[in-house]
């Protein structure tokens, strides 16, 4: 998809818009995990999660390829959305962003803030995508894909950062979404030369890239339901699959109540907030716990923009349980 020197490339393209973010050893978190752990906190970007960087990357290539583009639009649950309306009004770029209806109201938001036009369409993120597309037809927009090679090669340099600052990962658990975070981080080990596992993680209540992992082939669900809304894909996109299937050992499927209570644990050990996608990793990580002694652990925080009211009735209860194991693809 492409070589050391784009990425690299890319890296100084994302680092003229942002700093590197963090890797920390948290020690609370090593004694939950009872092994070595390295956290990546893309919780810390300009928009509180990774995406910022392929919106960057993505925005830098089409405004020197299309000075006139008379805007862009897309469809999002947040955070691709965030990405792009910050790298737009950068660029100078009207954006028009899809969510479905029940979106999250401070990500709505967030994406306003930056600039963007947001249009409120379906129940899922799907039915959004769908009339993004038709609306980009009518009115000759640019459509901005939520998997795209330009994207990728944005997001894989946060795995850049965390492979040359911890070339000794043994295992890096990494969310799936609609796949452009896992494909960047196996591209990037492969390109360094490193030998990391790299487990992907899926919600059960959206476990379309687990299903299609399994069955070697494209798998669509009917439904997305889970709170953790960045992981919430009913349509795994083909490329990403290959790639995901090529590079990763397997997916670990975890529940929103695992899911809740690592990101009670994100709170308890590291004071960090992360949104339910970010804590999927460590929620996969302490299912997995009884193969993970002696190996250093990588977690990728892939953001924290969660809402307040979502993370007082999902978190701030005795509903979530302990993680325990999950179906693992």
């Amino acid at each position: 998809m492409f070589d050391l020197a784009e990425l690299e490339r890319a890296h100084e393209i994302v680092g003229a818009a942002m700093p590197p973010t963090p890797a920390h050893a948290w020690p609370l978190l090593a004694q939950r995990l009872g092994t070595s752990v390295v956290v990546k906190h893309e919780n810390h970007t300009p928009i509180g999660a990774f995406k910022v960087r392929g919106g960057i990357t993505y925005l830098n290539r089409l405004r020197r390829e299309q000075p006139d583009i008379p805007g862009i639009i897309s469809a999002t649950r947040g955070n691709h959305g965030q990405s792009l309306a910050f790298a737009a009004s950068r660029a100078g770029v009207p954006a028009t962003i899809y969510v479905p209806f029940g979106n999250s109201v401070e990500k709505n938001r967030a994406m306003k803030a930056f600039g963007a036009r947001l249009v409120e369409h379906g129940e899922d993120f799907q039915a959004a995508r769908e009339e993004s597309i038709r609306e980009a037809e009518r009115t000759g927009l640019h459509m901005v894909p939520s998997f795209h090679r330009d994207l990728v090669v944005g997001v894989a340099t946060y795995a850049l950062e965390l492979f040359r600052g911890e070339p000794d990962l043994d295992v890096l658990y990494v969310p799936i979404g609609q796949g452009s975070g896992i494909c960047g981080c196996i591209l990037a080990r492969d390109l360094l030369g490193l030998k990391t596992e790299i487990i992907g993680v899926q919600s059960t209540e959206a476990p379309a890239y687990a299903l299609s992992f399994a069955s070697g082939r494209v798998v669509m669900t009917n439904s997305s339901d889970t709170r953790a809304d960045g992981m919430a894909t009913r349509v795994p996109d083909e490329a990403a699959l290959d790639i995901i299937r090529a590079g990763a050992s397997h997916i670990v499927q975890v529940t929103d109540d695992e899911i809740g209570a690592a990101i009670r644990a994100y709170w308890t050990d590291t004071h960090n907030l992360a949104e339910g996608a970010g804590a999927a990793p460590l929620a996969a990580a302490l299912a997995e716990k009884s193969r993970l002694a002696g190996k250093r652990v990588g977690l990728i925080l892939s953001g924290g923009n969660i809402d307040f009211d979502l993370f007082q009735k999902w978190v701030g209860t005795d509903a979530t349980a302990a993680p325990g194991r999950r179906a693992v693809a």
